[in-house]
């Protein structure tokens, strides 16, 4: 690549092209580079990586351990409200012999949420996973230490009274409560704050369903907002060693156990896509569902504290006409893949498990989203299955295919965490005849869900509070782009040693370069500094001043092969408009300069490859880097 000069105005000269000149390498560089401030390479892994790793691995350790310490306390509530013992051991409320007075049950446990939230910390209310993401994005990852156990201990007794949740949800809340935590006691940033809590979040959900990959996918696409080195290996070893936890206390068997399954053929595979897209019309009405309920709460001439005791009379009144629809009932999740759980039955005790849920989630009680979602999804799916092999047997449509499909697709339309939601589905059921139609089906429900929804189940609360949440990930425009490819221009400098006089005569002549806000300071072809046109035309009195006297401080320049990204970065913190750009064989001789105008310029590439539309036969005009 040829280099362009430098045009350097000396004493008594014009800017024109009479006075241009090349700079020469000074013969001694080292006390020129003493001071100059440089971009610094951006590293995708260093030692950090391998401590906050480390401390993720530990954070998991914990995690998993809260993951079964919670589920023990649930269980144990769960003996004591509905069944007068103590006991940890599993047990349905479903099983209650209770009657009527069940409805007393999920009453007395949201009056004791709402105290908490009221007298303990209002962030226990909802299902965790908004209130982590807002931390990320607006607290710089730093959640209330208070929340550690807070979020488990109201969680435990709001499920444990009968409320219609998961434990998944306080467990994710949970563990990004820990791994915050943790990051405020450490000496770390907030970039490196925030894989702690991710990592703490996974660890959670790995946990519980024993499904690391999801786990980080979960993560990726709703706490990290970004897929970097640096940040998804801490999550990946934290999600590894979080599931090691739970094979050590239930063994490796699926969470959601079913028969094998058979290669669907071209015929049932598009069913399950078609399917996926009905799914995902239902995901959208669910959400709208769940915030309208919420609205209407906020509406009540009442305390907000008393709201989840409202909401769990509807628990209790659902609960004692449909017993199933009590507490977490992952049992009823693996009932309706295996095929066991089907028909009217399963359709009315989904329509029951959906008034409840919505109507305590919008109330504001503690509790997640996940079972939930799953529970109506596969209910959904394994009613359309069964209705498509009633009405077109030919189809080759599995029931228990459809529910898998129906599961994943309305969380996929919910969340719009597309990736996670396919590889949770095949991690908790271990079926891998089940891929293609769970990514057919997730893919179809994630594109109709977009298309009428604006928002998530998850960012739509953050929007309604001012935020905005892109779940959107590409690749930095400014990351991609070279100094060299916009910055390799001719440059007009100011000897050092000129006197200010000539100089502010030379700019008062509006002279071709005249105008620029910035000139490179150069002495006997060495780079001093940078000064600006306000520096130059500062009011006071110039006689006897040279330019050196206006440069504040040693340069700070881009070289020609640091991307634009890593320029962009050092001009925020040196808080400058502009950098001298050198190159790196030959650092004290000015080649060009890069300006702010300059990087936002560089995105008119990526606009044009969004808008453009043309058509084109062969290959493509090549803009990249040549070959030598």
């Amino acid at each position: 690549m040829e280099r362009p000069e430098v045009e350097r105005v000396e004493e008594g000269q014009g800017s024109g092209p009479e006075a241009r000149e090349t700079l020469p390498v000074a013969p001694s560089m080292g006390p020129a580079l003493a001071g100059v401030r440089t971009p610094r390479a951006m590293e995708s892994v260093d030692r950090r990586v391998v401590f906050i790793s480390a401390i993720a691995v530990v954070l998991a350790l914990a995690a998993g351990l809260v993951a079964q310490a919670l589920g023990s306390l649930i269980e144990l509530i769960t003996n004591i409200a509905f069944f007068g013992r103590f006991s940890t051991a599993p047990v349905s409320p479903a099983d209650n012999t209770l009657g009527p007075w069940v409805i007393v049950v999920p009453v007395v446990g949201a009056i004791i949420v709402g105290f908490m939230a009221r007298y303990g910390s209002r962030a226990i209310r909802g299902h965790g996973i908004p209130e982590a993401m807002e931390n990320v994005l607006y607290n710089q990852s730093r959640i209330p230490p208070r929340m550690t156990f807070l979020k488990p201990l109201s969680s435990a007794v709001a499920i444990g009274t009968g409320g219609p949740f998961g434990a998944e949800g306080p467990i994710i809340a949970t563990g990004g409560a820990l791994g915050s935590l943790v990051g405020q006691l450490l000496h770390v940033t907030a970039d490196e704050r925030k894989a702690l809590l991710a990592a703490g979040a996974a660890a959670g959900m790995a946990a519980t369903f024993g499904a690391p990959v999801s786990a980080v996918l979960l993560a990726v696409e709703l706490l990290l907002f970004e897929y970097r080195p640096r940040s998804v290996i801490p999550v990946a070893l934290a999600t590894a060693t979080a599931t090691g936890v739970r094979m050590a206390f239930v063994g490796g068997a699926p969470a959601f156990a079913m028969p094998d399954l058979l290669p669907p053929s071209g015929a049932a595979l598009a069913f399950y896509v078609v399917l996926g897209a009905a799914v995902g019309v239902a995901s959208m009405l669910v959400t709208r569902a769940v915030y309208a309920i919420e609205d209407a709460f906020e509406k009540l001439p009442l305390h907000w504290m008393w709201w989840p005791a409202l909401g769990a009379v509807v628990v209790g009144v659902v609960g004692y006409f449909s017993p199933r629809t009590l507490g977490v009932g992952y049992i009823n999740i693996e009932d309706i893949l295996s095929g066991r759980f089907v028909g009217t039955a399963m359709l009315f005790f989904c329509a029951m498990k959906f008034i409840s849920w919505s109507v305590a989630l919008g109330s504001g009680t503690s509790g997640g989203t996940l079972a939930p979602l799953f529970t109506l999804g596969g209910g959904l799916g394994s009613g359309l299955g069964l209705l498509a092999t009633h009405l077109a047997p030919g189809l080759g449509v599995d029931v228990r295919v459809a529910a898998l499909v129906g599961m994943a697709a309305i969380f996929a339309g919910a969340s719009r965490a597309l990736l996670a939601s396919v590889v949770f589905a095949f991690e908790t059921t271990r079926q891998p005849m089940g891929l293609l139609p769970l990514l057919g089906g997730c893919a179809a429900a994630y594109l109709v869900s977009a298309l009428m929804m604006r928002h998530s189940i998850m960012t739509e609360k953050l929007a309604r509070r001012g935020g905005r949440v892109l779940t959107e990930y590409g690749v930095d425009a400014l990351g991609q782009a070279l100094v060299r490819d916009v910055g390799l221009r001719p440059v007009v400098s100011l000897e050092a040693d000129r006197p200010l006089e000539e100089v502010r005569a030379w700019l008062a002549s509006g002279s071709a370069g005249t105008t620029h806000q910035g000139f490179p300071v150069v002495a006997g072809g060495v780079l001093v500094g940078v000064v600006t046109r306000r520096d130059l035309l500062d009011g006071r009195d110039a006689t006897g001043r040279r330019v050196r006297e206006l440069v504040k401080r040693p340069p700070a320049v881009a070289y020609a092969d640091s991307s634009l990204r890593e320029a962009a970065d050092l001009m925020v913190e040196e808080g400058v408009g502009r950098l001298p750009v050198v190159h790196r064989d030959a650092p004290t001789r000015v080649v060009g300069i890069l300006t702010r105008s300059d990087l936002l310029g560089a995105n008119r590439r990526r606009l044009e490859d969004s808008r453009r539309m043309e058509r084109g036969v062969g290959g493509p005009r090549r803009t990249g880097p040549q070959p030598a």
